[in-house]
């Protein structure tokens, strides 16, 4: 007689917190184990609500002004005619999705939700803007660069250079030439 397996078809394509492919848990006390636990309920808060932020500029409906990060996100995105959650592709080792971004009258802004408390980088922003030079083949000198991270209810604004932009496409560029390479290896 086969042996008869339980289906838990609702489970198909999901992972448990205390997952076998995630097995660092094992060797947790119990004080990093609530710290991993809540740290990974603030990720799924914030993949909700960037949804939440990406279906309101998609619809274009504003939010209470109020002094919190969503709503000045939410609001500012909408307020420049942002399009969000825009993906940006180099190659198949290279892509990215922007929340929300823009390009009018050699404009680019792109603009980052962050929803925890970890300080931010404008790093990937800076890769955004080389990902769209590169896929769009517009040169960075004729861009004027506009980054804003949300966060903490408020927001950083930066204006990278455009010859830093240029080097992150050539970085870009000599990374994936380098992988394709090694595929050929293969």
């Amino acid at each position: 007689m086969d042996f008869i397996w339980n289906e838990h078809r609702n489970l198909r394509g999901k992972h448990s917190f205390l997952s076998p492919s995630g097995y660092h848990w094992i060797n947790y006390d119990r004080q990093k184990l609530r710290n991993s636990y809540l740290n990974a309920q603030k990720k799924e808060e914030g993949t909700q609500l960037h949804a939440l932020a990406s279906e309101l500029i998609e619809r274009r409906i504003k939010v209470a002004k109020l002094k919190r990060t969503f709503n000045i996100f939410v609001n500012d995105s909408i307020a420049y005619g942002m399009e969000s959650e825009m993906p940006l592709y180099y190659s198949e080792f290279c892509f990215g999705t922007a929340d929300t971004i823009s390009y009018k009258d050699g404009t680019l802004r792109i603009f980052d939700l962050k929803t925890g408390d970890t300080k931010a980088s404008f790093m990937q922003l800076d890769i955004y803007a080389a990902l769209f030079c590169l896929e769009y083949e517009l040169h960075p000198d004729n861009i004027i660069f506009i980054e804003r991270i949300y966060q903490h209810n408020e927001y950083t604004e930066n204006h990278p250079d455009p010859s830093y932009i240029l080097e992150i496409m050539g970085r870009i560029v000599e990374r994936d030439e380098w992988l394709t390479e090694l595929l050929t290896e293969l």
